[in-house]
């Protein structure tokens, strides 16, 4: 039996490559073997068998962890702390993530674009410890300045991606609307919005997610939760307690990872 090749579709060959991607490539090539140059990496010493044994014993401290009702109520306090630091955290950067999302999308003009986009670049660029360690002084030791520098930094994040969201959206169903003499606010909300509005909620949760683990962190310095109590005791080598405050953060981190990883379904469904 023939075959007619004269029906099969020709395979297209893949386009060249531009000579800016080779270089583009070529140029993060040796930006890696620099660092790995130029860094002291002593592998040797990380490996040794004095390190193995320090490390073994340093974890051994560890077991059995705390497991006094006394001691399990004040971590279950703690965990309920960090829980909502991350979640009141999350949602206000999201409020006011959504206003500049606007801005910084255009929606407003070119000027207020590039001004909203210095100030999503600042917010974003300072970690959460440095804004913890400003608020601590406004707002002093405890799990207040903890949920600001939580919100700052991450409504930096969530407006750069809110912004690119809106943008990257196909503007003819609004635009339609608008011909048709439908008001601008009313064309975004019924034609733009719920076409981004996916993107943005999967974008929120995944950042209460982050945040969950910078909660932990903050606590370091003071923000309050389960970082501030493991500080309190790694300080004082009370090993088994933090074995405790590690495990209920371990818990928390699993927990809220299902949980956004189902809301996330749900959404895409």
């Amino acid at each position: 039996m023939k075959v007619d090749n004269s029906s099969r579709t020709a395979i297209p060959a893949p386009p060249p490559r531009q000579a800016g991607t080779w270089l583009i490539l070529g140029g993060l090539l040796v930006l890696i073997v620099a660092s790995f140059a130029s860094l002291p990496l002593q592998w040797s010493a990380f490996f040794s068998r004095e390190a193995i044994d320090s490390a073994s014993e340093f974890l051994a401290g560890f077991a059995p962890p705390d497991t006094a009702p006394a001691f399990l109520a004040k971590t279950l306090v703690a965990f309920w702390e960090t829980l909502a630091m991350s979640a009141i955290g999350t949602i206000l950067a999201a409020l006011v993530a959504m206003p500049l999302a606007l801005a910084g999308a255009g929606r407003m003009g070119r000027a207020p674009r590039a001004l909203t986009r210095l100030v999503l670049n600042v917010l974003r660029s300072i970690p959460e410890l440095v804004w913890a360690a400003v608020l601590l002084v406004l707002a002093g030791l405890g799990p207040l300045a903890g949920t600001l520098a939580l919100a700052a930094h991450t409504a930096g994040v969530l407006g750069r991606l809110f912004a690119d969201a809106l943008e990257n959206i196909e503007p003819h169903a609004e635009q339609s609307l608008r011909t048709n003499g439908v008001r601008p606010l009313a064309a975004f909300l019924y034609a733009t919005l719920p076409q981004a509005l996916p993107q943005m909620l999967s974008y929120t949760l995944y950042r209460w997610e982050n945040n969950i683990r910078a909660a932990a962190v903050l606590g370091v310095v003071g923000a309050g939760g389960l970082g501030q109590m493991l500080k309190y005791h790694l300080s004082l080598f009370q090993m088994p307690s933090a074995a405790t405050v590690v495990i209920a953060m371990l818990v928390l981190v699993a927990l809220v990872d299902a949980a956004s990883y189902a809301l996330r379904r749900a959404l895409m469904r």
